[in-house]
């Protein structure tokens, strides 16, 4: 096997972003499994240059330069944007390789893009591709391991290629680990709701928390667990021997039927800042909150209660809410969620609109069979900028009329306001109000609000909303055009649209 000259780049954003927001915690959002691929690469022999793009760098002088292979690892939002860096580099002889939630969501789509698109991947994989790559022209080859890998490289085995990222964060500094894989709750619309739940070797975790400690004091740690906690007690017991309590500030995803008191005392002691518990719905998904058999107004007191007791133990939460669910019908939900944010005054709501990711969840299935999904382009696929179910219970002026009354009181200058004064700690408080008046809040905002009015004065614009035409508005492909700027021109002609109802056929 002769050794190559090989490229990993982690598409954190999808177009140059100049905000504060995004030079100061991008590259706080860089994804694992590329540095674990591009360490995989190099156990095997071969050179690897590593960049994470966060929108601050000039990407065209920042790829890596005479490359025989080229791995992207990307989210659907920043699909469009791989897809020309990858027939750019193709034109130039390079073979190039897509990874990352998109791959897993539309491979049948990406294989027209890319000489290899990989859905679960393990070193067996990598070691295939490496020792058997030639170009894979017009189609790409699917290569898949089945299911999650059992074991990943640590923190301090791929620390060469996490560091360089980190020190574009001017500020925090957060480093990116991993304790597990898979959950074993089933949202229908979420990724890994048939994904086997796993744990990762807890010594490999005490051992990369005490190297962390070498390189800063009381570390900023995220942990990109889909659950963390499942194996709560073992969880624990890494970080506590790893260094005495407190050594670290810690932020995960967990669901609130994690979070029981004595859990919280024991987050707390071990040094946990910041939690992000789905609550998704006030009619449903009961299971990760504990309110499986209470709905509506009865489940936001509970939920408020026990958001209210978290923040005694953790400065920081942000509670996610899923926004047009088949479940929702008229003002309640979303009235139901501003009593929320009356009752917890400070949590941090995120907001998601209902999104159909391809093949990622079972319900996306059943979404198609019922003929109600919209072929919006992959850049406004990220839970914010498209909803491309059309919801059941709306219309969709309807919907954007409520979706915008409920971001407009979450984020008005009041409930601004409200929440810093009731959250404690400098750090808290000034990510609260940068959220709330960057592209998060107010810039989601703004845009919900262009959308709505295009919905009422533009015929053709609704008309693609409701199904009646495939043409995509120039109001989008005019956001694209820009946000890609000089890679516009390497964007492939067929890549603005893609078979919206693929995963059914291929189900059929």
């Amino acid at each position: 096997m002769r050794s190559l000259k090989i490229g990993v780049i982690d598409l954190v954003c999808k177009n140059p972003s100049n905000s504060l927001w995004a030079k100061i915690m991008h590259a706080n959002l860089a994804s694992i499994m590329p540095q674990v691929v591009a360490t995989w690469c190099e156990q095997e022999g071969h050179t690897v240059t590593m960049i994470c793009y966060t929108g601050s760098e000039d990407l065209v002088k920042e790829l890596p330069k005479n490359v025989d292979l080229i791995f992207i690892s990307s989210f659907t939002q920043a699909a469009l944007l791989a897809y020309a860096i990858s027939n750019y580099f193709r034109s130039r002889g390079v073979m190039t390789v897509l990874g990352g939630p998109h791959a897993r969501c539309y491979p049948d789509d990406a294989i027209q893009y890319f000489d290899y698109v990989l859905g679960f991947t393990d070193r067996r994989i990598i070691t295939e591709l490496l020792n058997n790559c030639t170009p894979q022209r017009p189609a790409g080859k699917k290569m898949c391991a089945g299911k999650q890998p059992a074991s990943l490289c640590g923190v301090q085995e791929r620390w060469k290629f996490i560091e360089p990222t980190l020190k574009k964060a001017p500020f925090i500094k957060i480093v990116p680990i991993l304790g597990s894989v898979g959950c074993p709750y089933t949202c229908p619309f979420c990724i890994d709701s048939t994904v086997t739940y796993q744990a990762l070797d807890f010594k490999t975790i005490t051992s990369d928390l005490q190297f962390l400690l070498t390189k800063y004091k009381r570390p900023y740690i995220a942990w990109h667990d889909p659950n963390f906690g499942i194996r709560f007690d073992e969880s624990m017991q890494a970080i506590a021997s790893a260094a005495p309590p407190k050594s670290f500030r810690f932020i995960a995803e967990s669901s609130l039927s994690i979070l029981t008191e004595p859990h919280l005392n024991k987050l707390k002691e071990n040094g946990f800042n910041a939690l992000l518990p789905g609550v998704e719905s006030w009619y449903e998904l009961g299971n990760k909150s504990r309110s499986a058999h209470i709905t509506g107004t009865e489940k936001v007191k509970q939920i408020s209660e026990h958001i209210n007791k978290v923040f005694r133990y953790v400065p920081y939460v942000q509670t996610n809410f899923v926004l047009g669910l088949d479940s929702d019908s008229g003002a309640e939900p979303f009235e139901l969620t501003k009593r929320f944010l009356d009752y917890s005054p400070n949590a941090f709501p995120g907001f998601s609109l209902l999104t159909a990711f391809g093949e990622a969840a079972p319900l996306n299935l059943e979404y198609q069979k019922a003929g109600r999904i919209l072929p919006f382009p992959f850049h406004f696929l990220n839970n914010h900028l498209a909803m491309n179910v059309k919801p059941k219970n709306y219309d969709w002026v309807d919907f954007y009329d409520k979706v915008i009354d409920l971001t407009e009181y979450a984020f008005s200058p009041k409930a601004i306001y409200r929440r810093f004064m009731h959250t404690q700690g400098f750090t808290p408080k000034w990510m609260n109000v940068m959220r709330a008046i960057s592209s998060e809040g107010w810039g989601r905002l703004k845009f919900y609000r262009q959308v709505r009015q295009n919905l009422v004065q533009d015929r053709s614009f609704r008309k693609y909303f409701e199904g009646e035409s495939q043409q995509l508005p120039e109001f989008y492909k005019n956001i694209i055009k820009k946000d890609l700027g000089v890679w516009w021109q390497w964007l492939p002609d067929t890549a603005l649209s893609h078979n919206a109802y693929a995963y059914l056929q291929k189900a059929s």
